[in-house]
């Protein structure tokens, strides 16, 4: 796996160029994100692993399923990443991409998984903890897992804060087995 984000991380640093340089980080985005969904369609990937089809060939269906959803500036991406034999690397060249543009905007995906529903105001008070820890501003996502029975582990780029009551279980656990 590190070896598709080292792949990845000039084609996405090209990209985060030209997106500075128009000032238009959204529409790479969305652009990024479109391109490796139908990249990682079954019929592209079984073509782009067919050693009869050429790199040609395949960049030219890749441009035909493409054209009119992005810019000429991606379908000219798009050539050069299938010309260098990289369509496998579009979805982490867009996570990349993401990467990038979050540093640039000093912002931060984070997670809460939690046992039980979150509301709006424990969401806001998570969202505004995270943000003077990390001092970015925090775009929150919650998802429901039952099986931590109780509690919730909370992801920020590395940080991880696991305040779930399985993970203390699980301590415990340790503790009384030494």
């Amino acid at each position: 796996m590190a070896e598709i984000s080292q792949v990845a991380r000039p084609y996405a640093q090209a990209v985060f160029d030209l997106a500075v340089t128009a000032g238009d980080y959204e529409t790479w985005t969305e652009t990024l994100a479109f391109t490796a969904t139908v990249s990682q369609h079954e019929d592209v990937r079984s073509l782009a692993q067919n050693p009869r089809v050429s790199k040609a060939a395949l960049a030219e269906l890749m441009m035909d399923l493409c054209r009119g959803q992005v810019a000429d500036a991606a379908l000219n991406f798009l050539k050069v990443v299938i010309h260098n034999g990289r369509i496998s690397a579009l979805p982490a060249i867009a996570a990349q991409y993401e990467l990038l543009r979050a540093e640039a905007e000093g912002t931060v995906d984070a997670e809460v998984i939690s046992a039980r529903p979150v509301d709006a105001e424990q969401q806001s008070r998570i969202a505004d903890a995270l943000e003077r820890r990390l001092g970015k501003k925090v775009n929150l996502a919650v998802r429901i897992d039952e099986s931590l029975l109780g509690g919730a582990v909370v992801r920020a780029g590395d940080l991880v804060i696991d305040g779930s009551a399985r993970e203390r279980l699980d301590k415990l656990a340790l503790a009384l087995s030494r």
